[in-house]
Order: C-alpha cells, then sequence, then structure tokens
C-alpha cells in the first residue's frame, strides 16, 4: 500500500505537504529562536546550549537536537524527491511547452522550483558556516554561536547568500502553504481566501524575522 501511495501523484503531493508542515514548523520554531540574538550573547549562547540539552537526563547530551536533525533530513530529503519526480512526470506528460503561459501564474508559483534549488544550496552553506565552521569568516569558535553570527553577517557576501535565501524561503511558503492545505483537505472555496492571508502573513514574518539578524549586525544593533 505504501509503494502504491508513493507511486501515485496524490502521494507524491501528499508526502511533500506532509514534509512541507514538518519544516514549516521548524521554521517557525528557528525564527523565534533566531531573534533572541538581540538579547544579548549571553542569552543567546545559553539558547544554543540549551538545545543540546534538551530531555536531559532521559536523553543524552544532543540526542534530542540529532533526533531533530534527522526528521528535517528526512522531510527535505523527501521534499526535494517527490518534487524532482512531479517535476519529471509533469514534463513527461506535456513534452512540448504550452502555446500560451498560465495567465494566473503568480511569481511564487513559476520560481517555486529554483527557489527550492536555491534552498537546498543555502542549507549546505548555512551548515557548513554555523554548525560545522568549514566555510566559517574570522574562525569559528566551538559553544559561541552569538560570535560566529556577527563574524557570517559582518562580511558582504554572507549578508547576500542569507538574504536571497529568505527571499526565496517566504516566496516558498507564501505558495506552499496554500498547495499544502489544497492537498490535505484543509482547503475549499469558502477558506481559500482565509488561507492565503495567512500564508502571506506567515511568509512575510517569517521573512522578516529570518532577515532582521543580518540587518541588525549591519547596522550594529548586534555586535
Amino acid at each position: 500500500m505504501a509503494r502504491t501511495m508513493w507511486d501515485s501523484s496524490v502521494g507524491k503531493k501528499t508526502v511533500m505537504a506532509v514534509s512541507g508542515v514538518i519544516m514549516l514548523l521548524y521554521l517557525v520554531a528557528h525564527v523565534i529562536g533566531n531573534l533572541k540574538i538581540f538579547f544579548g550573547p549571553e542569552e543567546f549562547n545559553h539558547y544554543a546550549h540549551w538545545l543540546r540539552t534538551v530531555g536531559e537526563p532521559f536523553m543524552h547530551y544532543e540526542w534530542t537536537l540529532w533526533l531533530v536533525r534527522i526528521v528535517l533530513l528526512v522531510a527535505v530529503v523527501a521534499h526535494a524527491v517527490s518534487a524532482y519526480q512531479l517535476s519529471r512526470r509533469d514534463i513527461k506528460a506535456r513534452p512540448s511547452r504550452y502555446v500560451h503561459k498560465k495567465p494566473r501564474a503568480s511569481y511564487a508559483t513559476r520560481t517555486m522550483r529554483w527557489g527550492g534549488i536555491i534552498l537546498g544550496l543555502f542549507i549546505v552553506w548555512h551548515v557548513l558556516d554555523l554548525t560545522t565552521g568549514h566555510v566559517h569568516p574570522g574562525g569559528f569558535q566551538e559553544g559561541h554561536p552569538y560570535q560566529n553570527v556577527v563574524d557570517t553577517f559582518s562580511t558582504w557576501y554572507g549578508n547576500v547568500i542569507y538574504i536571497v535565501a529568505m527571499l526565496a524561503v517566504g516566496l516558498h511558503v507564501r505558495h506552499g502553504f496554500w498547495s499544502a492545505a489544497q492537498t490535505l483537505g484543509v482547503g475549499s472555496r469558502t477558506r481559500d481566501r482565509a488561507l492565503k492571508t495567512i500564508a502571506d502573513v506567515l511568509a512575510l514574518l517569517l521573512t522578516a524575522g529570518f532577515i532582521a539578524v543580518p540587518v541588525g549586525v549591519m547596522t550594529g544593533v548586534v555586535n
């Protein structure tokens, strides 16, 4: 049954919707945690340390964090594979391009695929920058996330990469939230306007919240 579900377009769209909801919940929690940087290094560093000790003593040090990472990795891979296979299936269904483009296709809809690629590349860079420190500028300091964030956003390329990626996140959330609602059966003719409004507000708040951090560093509010 699982294989039959996965092989169908409906099944792949359902996987995309569920994995998208998981990633969206993570983004909401992540942006709330990120904004703690405006309360100073002590609180931000303490928050980062707390993430590694969640569940103790029942859970060992960092076990909960690694569990979250594994769930997110599975969600990202499932989302990307489903999107790719649906895209290939769509192309095979219409090997020649349409003569007329869909007039009502939004910018977010037309750029979902490219936005997904941008976000995929950003995730790799973000992990190598602030988690492992392999591409971190100024010398990565284990256990000092506040200083590491300041180092990253003290470079022009760090700001450009992050801000472009967060704009892609906003577009992805705006379209993906509404699409997931339709796939999971939440949407209806009477709820569409409310769902689209929620999608717009959520995308705006997430984008603004994430971009506030590099802007804070650039303006000296965070230093």
